[in-house]
C-alpha cells in the first residue's frame, strides 16, 4: 500500500500523519518534542504507522463479518492493551537508566540505600499498570513522561532517609527520564500487538475466547502488510531540524493552510495556535494561502504562555480550560506578555479575585490578541477554521466564539479532533501531490 507521511515539528510536541493515495487518512501519532530532534521525529512516525494498522486492524474486521460496533470495541481493547505493552518497555527501560544512574561518583556512599529505595518505587510503578489499563481506567496523559512523572513523584513524596530524600530522587528521575526519551525503544505493532491480543483474550474470553483463532489471523495479516513509503515533507517550528531534505520541507504557513482546507473545504480564515507562535491565514478555495500574520518577538498568548500560567497556578494545562468555564465574571487583564500576566495573575489572586475569574480574563486577553492578528491578515470570513493545540481548550474556543460574534456576527467555526495535526496533515498532502507530480524515494 503506498502512503505519505507530513511531520510537524512543534515546540511542545512532534505529530506525524501518514494518508494514502486517495489523500485518506491512514493514521496519526504525537509525541514530546526533544532537543534530539531525530528522535522526536522518529518517534511521532512510529506512532502514526500504528495508528494505521489498528485502522487496518478495523477494516480486516468488517470484512471478516464483524458488526460496526464490534469492530469499534475490539479494536479500542486491543489498542489499550497495546498500549499497556509500549509503556511496559518504557517502564523496564526507566527502571534500567535510574540504576544505572547510581553508578555515578556522587552516589557511591548512597549507593545502597537508593538501590534500595528506587527497586520499591519502581517495582510499585509496576504493579499499577494494569491499573492504568484497565477499562474503567480515569482518562491519562498521551505522554509516557507525564503519566510516569506522576507516579514518581507520588512516591519519592514519601521518603524520608538519612542523606536524601525527594529533591534527590527526582533528580535523578529527571535525568533518567531524558535519557529514555531519546531512546528508539522497540515499540513497534509487530513487536507489541500479540502479547496485546494475549492480554485481550484473558480480560474478555467470554466476548472473544471463541474467535481466538480468527483474531489471531487477522492480527497477523495486518502486521504482514507492507505500507511502502513513497514520499516525506516536514514542517514546523523546528522544521529546519528535521531529517529531510530541502525540497521536502514546507512552511508552517502552507501546511496549515493546505491542512485546514482538506479537513474542512469551505475553509476561507484559519487561526493556529500553536505552542510557540500564531497564525492567521487567508486561503482560497484550493487551501492556497493568499495572505497571513504572525505573532512577533514572542510566544506571548500562545501554548507557552499558558504552560506558564499552569505553573504559577499549579496547575496542568489541561485543566485550566475547565476551571475557567467555571467563572461567574470575566476579570479584565491588561496584559498579554508572559511575565507580566504572570505578575498580573499573583497581584489578582492576592487581591481576592476567584482564580476562574482570572483565568477567563486571561483566556479573553490571549484571544483578544488572536483577533488582532485575524483584522491585520483580512479579517474573518466564512468559514473560520481554528486549528492547533490550543483549539482543545474549551475557555479559548468558548472566548473565541463571543470575539467573533462581537467583532464579525455569525460565522461558522470549524474545529476538529484533530485539529493538533493539521500542519502535519498539510505536509503529507504536500507529500502525496510533490510524490505525483516528481516522484522522489523516501528518506
Amino acid at each position: 500500500m503506498k502512503c505519505y507521511v507530513g511531520v510537524d515539528l512543534g515546540s511542545t510536541t512532534t505529530k506525524a500523519v501518514v494518508i494514502d493515495d486517495q489523500e485518506q487518512l491512514l493514521g496519526r501519532g504525537i509525541t514530546n518534542s526533544r532537543s534530539n530532534y531525530d528522535v522526536a521525529c522518529a518517534v511521532a512516525r512510529v506512532e502514526a504507522f500504528i495508528n494505521a494498522r489498528f485502522g487496518l486492524f478495523a477494516r480486516a474486521l468488517k470484512d471478516e463479518g464483524l458488526s460496526e460496533e464490534e469492530c469499534e470495541e475490539l479494536t479500542q481493547t486491543l489498542e489499550r492493551h497495546f498500549r499497556r505493552e509500549q509503556y511496559a518497555v518504557q517502564q523496564s527501560a526507566l527502571a534500567e537508566v535510574m540504576l544505572a544512574e547510581l553508578d555515578r561518583d556522587k552516589y557511591l556512599e548512597l549507593r545502597p540505600k537508593l538501590d534500595e529505595r528506587l527497586k520499591e518505587i519502581t517495582d510499585a510503578m509496576w504493579a499499577e499498570i494494569p491499573a492504568l489499563f484497565a477499562p474503567d481506567a480515569a482518562k491519562r496523559s498521551d505522554f509516557f513522561r507525564d503519566n510516569a512523572t506522576t507516579a514518581f513523584m507520588h512516591r519519592a513524596e514519601g521518603v524520608r532517609e538519612e542523606g536524601f530524600g525527594f529533591d534527590l530522587l527526582m533528580s535523578i528521575f529527571d535525568r533518567s527520564i531524558l535519557q529514555v526519551e531519546n531512546q528508539e525503544l522497540d515499540v513497534s505493532f509487530a513487536a507489541n500487538v500479540r502479547p496485546a491480543l494475549k492480554h485481550v483474550l484473558a480480560e474478555q474470553a467470554e466476548r472473544w475466547g471463541g474467535l481466538a483463532e480468527q483474531l489471531e489471523a487477522v492480527v497477523m495479516s495486518v502486521a504482514a502488510i507492507e505500507l511502502d513509503e513513497v514520499n516525506s515533507v516536514g514542517t514546523g517550528y523546528g522544521r529546519s531540524k528535521l531529517p529531510f531534505r530541502k525540497d521536502q520541507i514546507r512552511s508552517e504557513i502552507l501546511c496549515h493552510g493546505l491542512g485546514a482546507h482538506w479537513m474542512f473545504p469551505k475553509t476561507a480564515t484559519v487561526l493556529d495556535i500553536g505552542g510557540q507562535d500564531t497564525k492567521a491565514i487567508q486561503v482560497d478555495n484550493q487551501g492556497i494561502v493568499t495572505s497571513f500574520q504572525m505573532n512577533d518577538r514572542c510566544a506571548a498568548g500562545c501554548g507557552r504562555y499558558l504552560g506558564y500560567i499552569a505553573d504559577e497556578m499549579n496547575l496542568g494545562v489541561h485543566e485550566l480550560g475547565p476551571l475557567a468555564q467555571k467563572s461567574c465574571r470575566t476579570i479584565k487583564i491588561s496584559s498579554t506578555c508572559t511575565v507580566f500576566a504572570g505578575a498580573e495573575l499573583r497581584d489578582r489572586l492576592t487581591l481576592g479575585d476567584k482564580r476562574e475569574d482570572v483565568l477567563a480574563g486571561l483566556h479573553r486577553a490571549m484571544m483578544l490578541r488572536a483577533m488582532s492578528l485575524l483584522a491585520r491578515s483580512g479579517g474573518i470570513d466564512d468559514e473560520f477554521t481554528f486549528t492547533g493545540g490550543v483549539a482543545k481548550n474549551p475557555a479559548a474556543v468558548d472566548a473565541l466564539h463571543k470575539l467573533v460574534e462581537e467583532n464579525y456576527g455569525e460565522r461558522t467555526i470549524n474545529i476538529s479532533p484533530d485539529s493538533i495535526y493539521t500542519g502535519a496533515i498539510g505536509a503529507a498532502l504536500f507529500a502525496q501531490r510533490d510524490a505525483k507530480e516528481a516522484p522522489v524515494a523516501a528518506v
